[in-house]
């Protein structure tokens, strides 16, 4: 059976060099980094040198940049310490923000009292603008805007450069949930006034359980993890080393074949796109992710013209076939509720038929594709 991996915004293949250097990291590198000796010296080095390739390539600074498990607890680190200590009353965000942003904004509503506030969206799932100038007017409390660069769900993309302005002009903090864009874009945070941003390495070919949070120096934030002095006392903890040098290596070779990977994975894009409008007339696409220009290049969410009770056996059936992908984001594909996101941008009858999520890496290939629309045409016809 034939194997096709379509679910590359839940996770992705780790690169070859970066499981080398893990290993390397595992077996000769494996001090403390908090001890004096030579071996903790030399793994504290690399774990120094991976938060500078990190922060040369972002335009930031080496202290701007705190190691985390993930974009999850990134996010949490993010939002929750900026209520607690940076005096935020209100966040605003949207309603299709990954859960790890909206579950994070929704219990500082019930623990803090803060006013959870939500910019309206267009049917395509874009932040109204003026609406956003609005909610950052309406009152002298000091705000935090929660917007994602890159929806994960649909992929829709944002402008950052001009909510970073807007959110400047009314003094309110901006964090961008970037999870599905860091390593798939070009950042230079000295020009765009971004105050926080989230990643994680296994969203650009690195190992899963560790990610970074960006925060502009001198933010005020303090420690949410507390117990130790690492990461400059940040962020408690023994550093998991052997995923900081996988991180970089990830990293590094995201940007180094940034253009080159852009151009072979939308070019993979572009021909789904085209080859399942060919072959199922009656195909619609969620969002903008049917566009090159206003989403991601790496995924398209696609709403199937077929009934409710036979959608039922859809993804069933793909995994028999040995295709992988996605009804949502793989945090809520084990579950049986539909996709927030899509809830909110689709009617009810739109809803009846079944969306799925296809995303694209530099190890997919065309004739993957034409295997998976085989078998979805397939499917219709049966």
């Amino acid at each position: 059976m034939q194997k096709v991996y379509l679910d590359n915004a839940a996770t992705t293949q780790v690169r070859e060099e970066v499981i080398s250097k893990m290993q390397e990291a595992l077996t000769s590198f494996y001090g403390n980094p908090s001890s004096t000796h030579s071996f903790g010296r030399s793994a504290k080095t690399s774990i120094e040198s991976a938060r500078k390739t990190i922060a040369q390539q972002l335009n930031a600074h080496p202290s701007e940049i705190i190691f985390t498990s993930g974009g999850t607890e990134a996010d949490n680190m993010i939002l929750r310490c900026a209520v607690r200590d940076l005096g935020v009353q209100t966040i605003i965000t949207s309603k299709i923000e990954h859960h790890a942003v909206l579950h994070t904004a929704e219990n500082l509503e019930q623990e803090y009292g803060v006013n959870l506030c939500f910019v309206q969206l267009d049917v395509e799932g874009n932040p109204d603008v003026g609406h956003l100038r609005e909610l950052l007017g309406q009152d002298e409390t000091k705000k935090l805007v929660s917007l994602m660069h890159v929806n994960n769900e649909i992929g829709n993309l944002i402008d950052v450069d001009q909510i970073a302005a807007l959110c400047k002009e009314f003094d309110a903090l901006f964090h961008s949930d970037t999870v599905q864009s860091v390593g798939h874009f070009g950042w230079n945070l000295e020009k765009t006034p971004i105050d926080f941003l989230t990643a994680a390495a296994h969203k650009f070919h690195g190992p899963k359980g560790i990610g970074f949070a960006y925060a502009r120096k001198n933010s005020g934030l303090k420690p949410l993890i507390v117990g130790g002095s690492q990461e400059r006392g940040f962020r408690a903890g023994t550093e998991a080393f052997h995923n900081i040098v996988g991180l970089e290596e990830a990293f590094k070779a995201a940007y180094e074949n940034l253009e080159e990977e852009k151009a072979y994975v939308s070019d993979l894009k572009a021909y789904f796109v085209k080859r399942i409008k060919e072959e199922l007339p009656g195909v619609a696409f969620n969002g903008l992710s049917g566009s090159m220009e206003k989403s991601t290049y790496t995924l398209t969410n696609v709403r199937l013209p077929f009934d409710a009770q036979k959608s039922l056996m859809l993804l069933f059936h793909l995994d028999l076939k040995g295709i992988a992908c996605s009804k949502g984001s793989a945090c809520q594909s084990g579950s049986n509720q539909g996709s927030h996101v899509l809830t909110e941008i689709l009617d009810a009858e739109e809803l009846k038929k079944p969306s799925l999520r296809f995303s694209f890496s530099k190890f997919n290939t065309k004739k993957e594709i034409d295997y998976t629309i085989g078998v979805l045409k397939e499917f219709a016809a049966s």
